[in-house]
């Protein structure tokens, strides 16, 4: 959608606010309801999305009405911002820019932020667009390597071959307007789940040997390294490849880039990347590559909770993956991707990773 789209979308919503009062309506918003009764993931895309259920916000309602005028303004400076071309902000500073004492009485329009973040999502799922369409941004984490050459809105150019060890950021706003990918000349990308993984690889040119992007959102990965990665795949055709730790944890990582996010369900169709494999670590590499008993965490009872709930999301139903998390709760203990280096500092890029890539080790 267009800034102009976005525009007149705001402006609707408001003339249909004006024509409710007209009528000696309660003047009210509907909008998408955001909780876990209306997640469901979508087997034939293999995305977690939000449903069709609505809640309606009233202004003539006490528990509603400061709720209301919340997003009536939250939705107004949205306008302004798109208006005045005004440059991007982040959540935070929306939130300053929002909060100021209501004239005529001691209430602030907003206390804390807690109060201004879902509100910006209920924006976000009204109009059904990126919250970087609408001038806001999250904090990005992550970097990246490869041969791809990128024209920013500024008109820099960007090459990502020449970024040094510490790589090229991601920026906040990875959409082609802001971030047009102008050459790539990979045959597949590999996300990491950690920075000092990814660093070594970097400083090995494993993405010149092997012809690849590599990128980190270093750890749990955010808005901006989930979209770029889904506009890699869908744009660009090329096969994802996640490489995360042998825990939990890092299972859901994976199936945060695949599938989507429970919390940001309404955001996943966006950003999530079904053709995505998991490249390791698996619970079979443990035997299969020899990795020494120093490597082994045991694991805690938060570890085994994590592994019950994750059994019962639809998204690991497959036999490959509930196989994978049984065998995990037997083992009793987890493996970091770093450990890796315990059988050399070249192991992980000169023959874990070229092995199962090769061999298509995977699970899906």
């Amino acid at each position: 959608m267009s800034t102009q789209q976005i525009i007149e979308k705001l402006t609707e919503i408001g003339k249909g606010l004006i024509k409710q009062l007209e009528l000696q309506k309660n003047p009210h918003l509907e909008i998408p309801e955001r909780s876990l009764n209306n997640v469901y993931f979508d087997e034939k895309t293999g995305i977690i999305k939000l449903g069709d259920k609505k809640q309606h916000r009233y202004y003539l309602n006490m528990s509603q009405a400061k709720k209301f005028m919340q997003t009536l303004l939250v939705a107004s400076k949205i306008k302004w911002l798109l208006e005045e071309d005004k440059p991007s902000l982040s959540i935070r500073q929306l939130y300053y820019l929002l909060k100021h004492t209501i004239p005529g009485s001691k209430e602030n329009t907003f206390d804390t932020q807690d109060e201004t973040d879902p509100i910006v999502e209920d924006v976000e799922v009204m109009l059904d667009v990126l919250r970087e369409n609408l001038r806001l941004i999250a904090t990005p984490n992550g970097v990246l390597a490869g041969e791809m050459i990128v024209e920013d809105k500024t008109g820099d150019i960007l090459d990502y071959t020449k970024m040094g060890s510490a790589g090229g950021a991601i920026p906040p706003i990875v959409e082609d307007e802001y971030f047009h990918i102008k050459e790539i000349n990979v045959d597949y990308v590999l996300v990491i789940e950690k920075y000092a993984v990814w660093n070594v690889l970097n400083q090995q040119k494993f993405w010149k040997k092997n012809k690849c992007l590599i990128l980190t959102g270093k750890g749990q990965p955010a808005r901006a390294e989930r979209r770029l990665l889904h506009r890699l795949a869908y744009e660009f055709n090329l096969p994802i490849y996640v490489f995360t730790d042998m825990d939990p944890w890092g299972y859901y990582i994976y199936s945060v880039y695949k599938q989507g996010s429970i919390n940001l369900a309404f955001f996943s169709e966006k950003a999530g990347t079904p053709k995505a494999k998991f490249v390791g670590f698996q619970t079979k590499d443990v035997k299969q590559f020899d990795m020494p008993s120093s490597s082994f965490i045991k694991m805690k009872d938060v570890d085994y909770k994590r592994i019950k709930e994750m059994k019962k999301y639809a998204w690991f139903q497959n036999k490959e993956w509930q196989n994978e998390l049984k065998t995990l709760e037997k083992l009793g203990f987890k493996i970091e991707q770093d450990a890796l280096v315990s059988k050399s500092i070249e192991f992980t890029a000169d023959t874990y990773l070229p092995w199962k890539i090769e061999n298509k080790d995977f699970l899906p």
